[in-house]
């Protein structure tokens, strides 16, 4: 993996195995029941997480501190410990690197009430701790016992994407030999969502439906998704099952608007070039493209205006797993990856749920209908978030 250049000269870095995966999500918890749904959407499935269940992870006195992101957080992480097995590594070589774009927006606002209804004494001692945007980081770092970097991303819907990216060369460069990494959201509170709709931003019809003709708006989503990154060699040497390989990482800004893609998608192309750049591909060598894929008017043509730039009339196939999940914002590039990595497991690229009849602008070959057989190879995972933030990550099967 390529981590950068000093006078010009490219940095070679260790290999980055993902050894673990975790989520949660409107499926379930856990990567089974999320790959499920990806086979078999339901357009129906409400993306509130209802009956979430902390308990298992958490005892009461936990589960009544920590904002429901960080539960979430949580969950994800140690579901992708498990599945990674015993890391066996320094704790001073482990870190946490995970993403929230809200934080504890829920804890914030429920405080708020009671601040008006109570005042001031009433306010819980607890909010700051629960609401800052680094507690689930924090948790996760304090329940581990890992005592590397322990930093959280916060460039909204690109956040999961990006913290992915800078787990990645944290291994790459030497600094860690684990990283637990992702991103997590929960803010489907009812001033969140007055927010989204008054902005215009949340779809009035309730359906998700990427790329499709009639797309008229997001879907809001919650919950988390979590990687367990490692060095090839001390992943290798402890006989860790390997999932797949960060190879390439990118971030670049729009620099048009707060809120809008730029609309020749030109900050989006220059995010995906570099990350292949960054993973020594071409676009030829790309074989599937999980794309942000929002279901808005304006990102879904300007993303496909940006693939068209960088692989022209031969673009792999694309999907976008956001008609089933939502839109779960610093989570949604974390649960992304984690789904492109289920397509290479089990070799199958989920069709788009939501989409029936792809808008003509959209030139792309969007796999809809049923899930499509492929012979994995590398995917470039794309996340764009407001504020013109840009994340591209490249994830290859094992070899």
């Amino acid at each position: 993996m390529l981590i950068g250049t000093l006078d010009g000269v490219a940095i070679k870095g260790r290999r980055v195995a993902v050894t673990g995966l975790g989520a949660v999500t409107c499926c379930g918890i856990g990567t089974a029941p999320l790959w499920e749904r990806l086979l078999h959407p339901d357009q129906a499935l409400d993306r509130r997480i209802h009956d979430f269940d902390p308990s298992p992870w958490l005892p009461p006195k936990e589960v009544r501190r920590l904002d429901r992101f960080t539960q979430f957080s949580v969950v994800a992480a140690q579901e992708a410990l498990d599945d990674a097995g015993d890391v066996a590594a320094d704790p001073e070589l482990c870190g946490v690197i995970f993403a929230s774009g809200a934080g504890g927006f829920e804890t914030l606002a429920q405080q708020v009430v009671v601040h008006h209804e109570k005042g001031p004494n009433r306010v819980s001692p607890f909010l700051v701790p629960a609401m800052m945007a680094n507690a689930g980081a924090a948790n996760i770092s304090i329940r581990l016992g890992w005592r590397g970097p322990s930093e959280t991303i916060v460039t909204a819907c690109a956040a999961g994407t990006h913290a992915i990216g800078a787990a990645a060369r944290l291994i790459a460069n030497g600094r860690c030999d684990v990283v637990m990494t992702g991103g997590a959201e929960a803010s489907m509170h009812e001033v969140a969502i007055a927010a989204f709709a008054n902005m215009k931003a949340l779809s009035p019809s309730g359906r998700s439906r990427p790329f499709d003709i009639r797309r008229d708006g997001f879907v809001m989503g919650e919950g988390a998704g979590a990687l367990v990154l490692e060095d090839w060699e001390h992943a290798t040497g402890r006989g860790a099952r390997i999932y797949a390989e960060i190879v390439g990482a990118a971030s670049t800004s729009d620099a048009f608007h707060i809120t809008a893609p730029s609309p020749d998608g030109t900050g989006a192309a220059s995010c995906m070039r570099r990350a292949l750049e960054d993973a020594a591909l071409s676009p030829a060598q790309i074989a599937h493209i999980n794309a942000h894929g929002t279901s808005t008017p304006l990102n879904d043509l300007a993303e496909s205006r940006a693939i068209r730039q960088l692989f022209g009339a031969d673009a792999p196939p694309v999907t976008s797993t956001k008609g089933l999940t939502g839109h779960s914002f610093a989570a949604a590039g974390a649960i992304e990856a984690v789904a492109s990595i289920l397509a290479i497991r089990h070799e199958v690229i989920p069709a788009t749920a939501g989409l029936e009849v792809q808008d003509p602008e959209i030139a792309l070959d969007v796999v809809q209908g049923e899930g499509r057989p492929w012979t994995p190879g590398p995917v470039l995972s794309n996340s764009f978030g407001f504020g013109g933030h840009n994340g591209c990550l490249v994830i290859a099967p094992r070899t």
